[in-house]
């Protein structure tokens, strides 16, 4: 009856010049958080948490990122 409708998703800008995009995991839990590395710090800045579905897909249309490294 009524069909799945996708939401829009906002674009958000970051300083791709120092920051990458990179999904921290945890070692022990398994927990996954997307977020920024600083390139010069190594600083990392969490943006969202990483569940499963299409959570990693929607942070990256979010960012416009297209590859995402996996640090632990």
């Amino acid at each position: 009856m009524f069909g799945k409708r996708k939401k829009a998703v906002m674009k958000v800008s970051f300083d791709r010049e120092n920051q990458k995009a990179v999904v921290r995991c945890g070692i022990c839990t398994g927990e996954q958080v997307a977020g920024f590395k600083d390139r010069r710090t190594g600083k990392f800045t969490e943006v969202m948490a990483v569940k499963g579905g299409g959570d990693l897909e929607r942070f990256m249309e979010m960012y416009g990122v297209e590859r995402v490294e996996k640090i632990y």
